[in-house]
């Protein structure tokens, strides 16, 4: 008779006992032990190699502590009319003895005190509108900018002018009368201060009505320049204007004739800091005509 045929089944009995064992390992109250031991020990490095860190590195930005606005005085005389106005300046505005606060620029926006309109357009165009962003903006650029004013005695203008003041913190505030016709006398005034404020390679002198990249501004100044005295701008010549009903009038165009010579054009331009400091140098006598 022939043979039934045979089936064969693989053993599972040593499988088994292996998984019984090994759920009986995990279970057991030693290895809860084991595992708690292990974690606390690896809490406990962690923290040890957190503690003993180097502290971060500070930020390199420029102190925001400290107010950015500041009114200055220059070589004030008793009758001195031409250093001092008769109204003055926010006492609480002045900062008081500071050193150079070293960039690679300052940048003075000449404005005046009905320019409210020009101002807030920078402010919402290419210039920060905070002190954050201004101390930003030097840090990306080296460029520092403030607004340039001089003062009235106008309550009234001057209580305005304060309160834009307090809101923004933008300004350089010139002990001087803000007058177009003492322009000349402003600039130099701005150029001491500047001087003073700033430990620069270049101070640039701006109108509020022009459009300005800062990040191209910083690129032209940061060119290498083979002589130390420099001037960066525009250069103008034009007709002289001898009626003195008009903005242009030139009251000494006896001496100039029908043609202005070639000179520096005014709404924009960047002096070395070997040029302002031969500017610092000269007493209130010398005259200089600066725009």
């Amino acid at each position: 008779m022939p043979s039934s045929p045979k089936v064969f089944f693989a053993s599972s009995a040593p499988s088994s006992r292996r998984a019984g064992a090994l759920r009986r390992l995990l279970s057991s109250p030693a290895f809860s032990a084991a595992c708690l031991l292990f974690g606390l020990a690896g809490f406990l490095a962690a923290a040890l190699t957190l503690s003993a860190s180097p502290p971060a590195a500070r930020s390199r930005c420029p102190d925001s502590s400290r107010p950015l606005s500041v009114s200055v005085a220059w070589d004030r005389r008793p009758g001195d009319v031409s250093a001092a106005g008769s109204a003055e300046l926010p006492a609480h505005l002045a900062t008081g003895s500071r050193g150079r606060h070293k960039v690679m620029a300052f940048v003075g926006i000449f404005t005046g005190f009905s320019s409210i309109g020009r101002r807030r357009a920078l402010r919402r165009t290419w210039l920060p509108a905070d002190r954050q962003g201004l101390l930003r903006l030097e840090e990306a650029t080296g460029l520092a900018f403030r607004f340039v004013i001089g003062k009235s005695n106008s309550k009234n203008k001057m209580a305005v002018l304060e309160r834009e003041v307090e809101e923004f913190d933008d300004f350089v505030l010139l002990d001087i009368e803000e007058e177009y016709s003492r322009l000349p006398y402003k600039t130099l005034a701005f150029f001491k201060a500047a001087y003073a404020l700033y430990d620069s390679d270049f101070y640039v002198k701006a109108d509020d009505d022009i459009y300005l990249r800062p990040d191209r501004l910083s690129l032209l100044l940061a060119k290498e320049r083979s002589h130390p005295q420099t001037y960066i701008g525009c250069m103008k010549k034009g007709p002289v204007f001898t009626d003195p009903k008009l903005k242009w009038y030139e009251p000494q165009s006896f001496l100039l004739g029908s043609e202005y010579f070639l000179h520096a054009y005014g709404p924009i331009y960047a002096l070395s800091a070997d040029v302002v400091a031969s500017l610092v140098a000269l007493r209130n006598n010398r005259l200089v005509i600066l725009y």
